[in-house]
């Protein structure tokens, strides 16, 4: 029950990453890593000379076949990302197709794509998926052995791996907040700006920034007990408690996706909370008569329960144990943070009582204990999935050699997973085993274990910075280039998209945040938009009908930066007529036009222009063409056509071998697959 609700909604949210990135309501794959995209991906992908096997080690995508194939980068690409969206569906819907090799199979693709995305696929989430579709292998069943289903004593053991690394996740996430020493998180005051700053607010963040001041800060209070606290209880033995823990990831999560577009990301935590329930739990919520299976063994968390429900004086020492337990939390919230109640104004204040120096030392106390605390845990699993009831010789048989292969598999992916877990603090990252570090370095490639810590920093304290492009025909009307999701137009209310991601309108949010130098594809989407290209021209407007230069690429572009800031209801309590109001800050790209120095300058600093090999065999074709027309010219028996004739003998064989072998091998696919450099024949 537990990898049936885990492995559909997995496979919901692989089949969504794959399709959005090929072809979304607006994300089109070709405007991002197509030929005439913003960073085409054969640029990834260029000839070194290396064998496959090295190319493969170096960089792993199954990518570096497509040359082998007859196909050009672009076409590899849609081509897997359409198998994995369809096989992904497949999955979903038969429950046969539910396999370990599927998922396997799955993750290669989408490494395939993250080894090129570049910075459009360098997000969190992104190295979240790929970390949890590896765990799927280890957890999915192999149906194509037969009776692999029935015995498989170790899914205790490998689904205990998805709730470490919700452990890893969550908990990251909150100590980050405070070790970055950002003042709003400190002074309880982040939401106050996140809402109106976070990348795509939806319509209810609006309203949820209206909210006073004292519950903002309430709310940030919360986040650090539910980030902070609670991960903790992922990894106890009694079953309240992770229940208690799951509500509460849950409200977390649930409020995210209402204030806030992060696509499947939010979605995916979800789905990683359910290894926290039992199929009691899952019963109840389907309103069916939960019936121990009497085959299914005596893991863990069944063993703690059969002891608690076998005699009072257990269920009272653990009812005990619960209760001090949320009174420890609820206590220490209230002393950290200073929490007090102003019964006449109907009020909560709240203040971080604790220093920066008190926290770091909190950081070093827990962190190396609370990897302890998960080699307690997994060894549990590991000593009660051993001693499982089975029976028959052959099963017996079978479920040790299950029971050896997924428990060392279990055991080394919670040891590399210390290297990046152990990043919040740099002494207990400096203790972990020389050993397990020479692991994590020699597997980090393929993203197996990744690092975590979301919204380290709030940005935009001073109000949201923005980007807006505009393009004029004349360089005197300049007309805004609107996208469809980022704010943009002060009456356009916020969009709600979860769960796809615009990339590009992502990226804007970034690249606000600096310099167009910090953001090189910036350069790149200018040129392209400059060029009129329809495949980058439907990243921001996929009804390219609402771009306003959709008949002609406009002749100038430019970009300024502004601050937006949410606007506040009336005085009467009435809403007004905009959701946004802004303030004009500064140019943030000159005007440019095709052909413009700066523009080009640009171009080649950051590796952009498209190169053309042709210009290397240039010289050779001019010298063959002079060649043959001084030989016309000076006909008959001179001197003069006597020498040319004795040149052109010369260089006869040279020129042959150029235009019969070659020019056309630099002028297939194949090239152009492999080198990601065009050749262009055409005439000036």
């Amino acid at each position: 029950m537990w990898f049936d609700l885990f492995g559909q909604s997995f496979y919901r949210y692989i089949l969504n990453a794959l399709y959005v990135l090929y072809n979304g309501t607006s994300v089109c794959f070709p405007g991002l890593y197509g030929n005439d995209g913003l960073l085409p991906a054969r640029w990834q992908l260029r000839y070194s000379g290396k064998g496959l096997w090295e190319q493969l080690l170096s960089s792993p995508t199954l990518l570096w076949l497509a040359p082998r194939l007859g196909l050009d980068t672009q076409t590899a690409m849609e081509l897997l990302c359409l198998l994995g969206a369809a096989l992904s569906l497949a999955a979903t819907v038969l429950e046969s197709l539910r396999d370990s090799l599927v998922f396997l199979f799955l993750w290669i693709i989408y490494l395939s794509m993250y080894q090129v995305g570049q910075v459009f696929l360098y997000f969190q989430w992104d190295s979240l998926l790929l970390e949890t579709g590896f765990l799927c292998v280890l957890i999915a069943p192999v149906t194509s052995l037969r009776g692999w289903r029935a015995g498989r004593e170790h899914d205790p053991v490998t689904f205990w791996l998805v709730r470490w690394l919700l452990f890893r996740l969550m908990f990251a996430s909150g100590v980050v907040k405070l070790t970055s020493r950002c003042p709003t998180w400190w002074g309880l005051t982040a939401l106050t700006y996140h809402f109106e700053t976070q990348c795509i607010p939806t319509p209810l963040a609006w309203f949820a920034h209206q909210l006073p001041v004292w519950w903002h800060k309430l709310s940030v209070v919360a986040t650090f007990a539910i980030e902070i606290a609670a991960p903790f209880l992922f990894l106890s033995p009694l079953r309240r408690l992770r229940l208690g823990a799951f509500y509460m990831q849950v409200l977390l999560q649930v409020l995210i996706i209402l204030s806030g577009n992060y696509n499947f990301f939010n979605l995916l935590t979800l789905t990683m909370c359910l290894s926290l329930l039992d199929d009691e739990h899952i019963y109840f919520w389907l309103r069916k008569k939960y019936t121990p299976n009497p085959n299914q063994g005596c893991d863990m968390y069944s063993l703690v329960l059969s002891l608690l429900q076998s005699g009072s004086l257990l269920w009272w020492a653990g009812f005990v144990v619960e209760i001090a337990v949320w009174a420890l939390i609820g206590f220490g919230t209230v002393t950290w943070f200073d929490l007090q109640i102003n019964w006449d104004k109907g009020t909560v204040s709240s203040r971080t009582v604790f220093t920066f120096h008190q926290f770091n030392q909190f950081l070093k106390t827990v962190t190396f204990p609370s990897v302890w605390l998960g080699v307690l845990s997994l060894t549990w699993e590991l000593v009660s999935a051993m001693c499982a009831c089975v029976e028959g010789f052959f099963k017996r048989v079978l479920g040790t050699v299950q029971w050896t292969v997924f428990g060392a598999a279990a055991v080394s992916m919670f040891a590399i997973s210390l290297v990046p877990f152990t990043f919040i603090e740099y002494d207990s990252n400096a203790s972990v085993w020389p050993g397990v570090r020479q692991g994590y370095d020699a597997v980090s490639r393929y993203q197996l274990v990744n690092s975590y810590g979301l919204f380290r920093r709030m940005t935009g304290v001073g109000g949201r910075p923005e980007v807006v492009i505009e393009g004029s025909m004349d360089k005197v009307t300049w007309t805004e280039i609107e996208f469809m999701y980022k704010p943009g137009n002060l009456s356009a209310p916020p969009s709600v998209i979860t769960p796809h991601q615009p990339r590009l309108d992502w990226q804007m949010w970034f690249a606000a945040l600096g310099t167009h130098k910090h953001s090189p594809w910036f350069t790149s989407l200018m040129y392209r938009l400059l060029q009129g290209k329809t495949d980058v021209i439907e990243l921001i407007q996929s009804d390219v009908s609402q771009y306003p230069f959709h008949q002609q690429p406009p002749m100038y572009l430019r970009a300024h930066r502004y601050k937006y800031w949410f606007t506040k209801t009336l005085a009467d309590g009435s809403y007004p007529q905009r959701w946004w109001r802004r303030v004009y800050i500064e140019e943030f790209y000159p005007t440019v036009h095709l052909g413009d120095t700066f523009l080009e300058s640009m171009l080649s600093q950051h590796g952009l222009k498209v190169q053309c090999i042709w210009k290397v065999f240039r010289p050779l074709y001019f010298f063959h063409i002079l060649l043959h027309y001084n030989c016309i010219e000076h006909g008959g028996d001179t001197v003069e056509a006597q020498r040319e004739r004795h040149r052109i003998a010369c260089s006869q064989p040279l020129v042959e071998y150029f235009s019969k072998s070659v020019l056309p091998f630099l002028l297939s696919r194949r090239f152009n697959a492999m080198t990601g450099y065009h050749v262009c024949c055409r005439r000036s």
